[in-house]
Formats: C-alpha cells, structure tokens, sequence
C-alpha cells in the first residue's frame, strides 16, 4: 500500500505546478510588513505553492432534505429510520431552546489556541440548530422557533457598524462561518445582504499579503479562531463551506488562498511540504494545522506531543486523523481539484484504511460526532455510494451512518458525547451535530430538487 501511496504523490508534480504569480495576484508577494500578531519567530518558510493547473466544478449545493427514499441511494426503510431521527431530535431542540431564541445560551467556548473562554459560543450552536431546521424544510417565515433563533443569532452577532461575530474576539471566525451556513441554508431573499456581510468578513478574516504573509509562509490562505488567531485546517475547511454553501466559485481568490493552506496540512511528500510531512509516511491524511511548523491533536494522543515535539528532531512527523482528513478532502473538491487529482485520491485513500464510524480514528471518541458530521458531508461531496475499505468491504455510508446515529439516540430526542472535549458534553451541540450528519446523508441525489 505505501508504494502505490508513494506512486500517487509522485504524480502530483503531473498535476499541479506553480502559476505565474501576475495571473491574479494570487502568488504575489506582500507589500505590507508582516502583521505584529503573527510571531516571525514561529512561522516557517516552504517552497512556494503549487496550485492547480485546472479547476473541476465544486459539488452541487443542496440544501433540503428529501422529501421520499427514491430521491436518495437508500432504500425505505433507512430513509424513516433517518426522518423518524430527525423529527425526534428537533422536536427535542424545540424544548432546550432558551426564551431569548438561543440554544446554549449562557455557555463558553474556547478556541485550541485562546485562554480565554469566550460567550459567543452560543450564536455558534445557534447557527448550527438553525441550519439543521432550514435543511428539514422549516423556514423563517413559518416556523416560530427557527425566527426566534434567527432573530436572536443576529442580534449577537450585529452591532451598529455592522456584523460583528464575536465581541471578545475568541471564536469570531468560527461564529462567522456557522452564522452564513445557517443562513446559507435558509436561502432567503430576505436574508441575502446580511449573508454576503458574513461572507466578505470571512475573506478579510484569511491570512494573506493584505497582513503581510507571503505565499511561502505557512499561515497563508488559513483562518483560525478570534482576532486573527493562528490559521487550523477545523476553522479553514469551515470558512470553505460557508463560501461553497453561498455560491462562491472554485476560482474564487479567497478559496484558492485557502486551497494553498489545506494542502499543506495534508501529510504528503512534495516539493511544497512541509517538514514534518517530508519525514512522515506520507500517508495522505490530514493534520489540524501546517502553521507554526505543524500540529497534530492525534500525535499529542499517541503520546508524542501535539507538535511531535516528544519525537527527534531529525524524524519528527504528525499523525493524520479522522475528522480532518475528511474534512481536508471536501475542501479539496470544494476549492475545485478532481476526483482523479492525486491529493484528493492520497486522502480517500487514508479514508478507505481508517473506515469506521464508531471512533474518530486516531482520536478515539474525541470529537467523535464533529467526525461523523465531517464523514457525511465528505462522502455527499464525493458522489459516491459505498466506500470501499481496505480489506474489500464495501460500505453503504449512508444507511451505516443514519443506522449508528439513531441507535444512540436518546430517549428523549438528543444525543450526547460521554468523552465531552470540544464541548460534546453538551446535548444541544452534539444533537445538531448529529442531525445534520444524517440531514447529509438523505440529502436528494438521484433527482434534481
């Protein structure tokens, strides 16, 4: 397996080279010093990135659930097992919701890199719940509790010179990202300019030349939490959707900046990786952040520290993980890379050795239904009905994945995370995550909408 992984990687030079930086400035060097937030210090110097000679169509946005089994790859009785979920789980979010609109209201949330937890978490969940109820078909206009959600995500996140995500600057990016995928998903004329507000904060929140970072730095083309936080693959791939969920091309500038950063966090060898990806098994897989020299959550369980600082220094590598190789891969498709690409076909390779559902590989039961969300949306965006594992095991990841999650739902709707890092102790959270999982998986593709 490793030699056809090696032959794959060979071929990305095929595949990939370095455009002329005047094609759209996308390559060109900063004008500007280099921010004071960002510590020179730490950040690293690569060869300069190689970007795609040729941009696929991303995946189709869809944004409703079907209504019938014959719009979906399942057969009937997965898809009532799926909407019999659905309805119990928002049934039970329509009794957590707080009097103000808000789910999770007074709770604090705290980037991987911040000491301050922030109150801003809560516009984030309720962004999160808001789309699970705009993808099942409830709308603003006819659903009560979705405008008093809507109404009250807005009045956190807008201030009189406009959006404002985050007041204490810990989780802005995030909020931002989770607050235009709700809206996204509402598609509402009513809704659009605050939409395209949301957007255009997320473009400017993206570490570029406009901050002074050089295309060969490894902060460019990411985003990270509040206050223009060191840029992670989590906050990245999630600014991506927002965009690809708002109708942003794959030619889009600020989502080619965020394919440079993607495919920097994915363990490969190549001319542009870095370090720790070079000295790896170049697995395919993905890591949380290329910045900073590197950081893996999975290294730091195994035991060799978060930066693989416990490793030499002359074999140092980070371990690729579940949920960010999934979500590496959909944001290589989003960006516009084919499904023949080699760094797309290295990570669904990774995906097909690492399959399961019962664990985040590499985590655990860490971040395991972020996970479960990340595979959904992956494998939607990746048209295909079964996954294949290594040992020839095709797998029916719809029906699997809505099969797991409504076996551990609880009985009064919600589902919840024992292992509660990420804040997966929290029933509101872990539920939306859990219902747009299975919104994803049911989600029309055999017929138009």
């Amino acid at each position: 397996m490793r030699d056809a992984i090696f032959e794959i990687v060979c071929m990305v030079a095929l595949a990939f080279q370095a455009q002329p930086p005047a094609a759209d400035g996308l390559l060109t060097q900063p004008t500007v010093p280099l921010d004071t937030r960002v510590d020179a210090a730490k950040v690293t110097t690569l060869a300069m990135p190689q970007t795609p000679m040729r941009l696929t169509p991303p995946p189709q946005v869809i944004r409703r659930v079907a209504t019938q089994a014959s719009e979906v790859a399942v057969d009937a009785e997965c898809f009532a097992q799926a909407r019999a979920a659905i309805d119990r789980g928002l049934v039970y979010l329509r009794g957590s919701q707080n009097a103000d609109g808000a789910w999770m209201r007074d709770a604090q949330g705290q980037g991987s890199e911040l000491a301050k937890p922030s109150n801003a978490a809560s516009a984030a969940v309720t962004a999160l719940v808001i789309r699970a109820f705009a993808q099942a078909g409830y709308r603003e206009g006819g659903d009560a509790a979705v405008a008093a959600g809507v109404k009250r995500m807005l009045a956190q996140t807008r201030n009189k010179n406009g959006f404002a995500p985050d007041a204490e600057g810990g989780l802005q990016t995030y909020v931002a990202s989770c607050c235009a995928l709700a809206l996204a998903a509402l598609d509402s004329p009513q809704r659009a300019e605050a939409l395209q507000e949301m957007i255009a904060w997320l473009k400017a929140a993206q570490w570029d030349q406009s901050e002074g970072v050089a295309p060969e730095q490894d902060w460019f083309g990411g985003v990270g939490y509040g206050n223009k936080g060191r840029p992670d693959l989590s906050n990245t791939q999630m600014m991506l959707e927002a965009l690809h969920e708002s109708g942003a091309k794959a030619d889009d500038a600020a989502v080619q900046r965020a394919l440079v950063f993607v495919q920097r966090c994915q363990n490969k060898k190549s001319p542009d990786a870095a370090a720790w990806a070079r000295a790896g098994d170049g697995d395919g897989g993905f890591v949380y952040t290329v910045a900073n020299g590197g950081e893996s959550i999975a290294s730091e369980v195994a035991g060799e520290g978060r930066y693989g600082e416990k490793l030499s220094p002359a074999t140092r590598s980070l371990r690729s993980y579940g949920s960010m190789t999934y979500a590496g891969y959909k944001s290589l498709l989003f960006a516009g890379l084919s499904q023949d690409d080699p760094r797309v076909l290295a990570a669904l390779e990774w995906m097909r050795s690492h399959y399961t559902l019962v664990e985040n590989p590499g985590l655990g039961a860490q971040g395991l239904f972020y996970y479960r969300l990340a595979v959904s949306r992956a494998m939607l965006a990746s048209g295909m009905r079964t996954i294949t594992d290594t040992a020839g095991v095709a797998h029916d990841w719809r029906c699997e994945l809505i099969a797991t999650l409504a076996a551990q739902q609880q009985a009064n709707g919600s589902w919840i995370n024992p292992q509660d890092r990420w804040m997966e102790g929290h029933a509101d959270l872990v539920t939306a995550y859990a219902l747009l999982a299975i919104e994803e998986a049911i989600k029309p593709t055999l017929q138009s909408q």
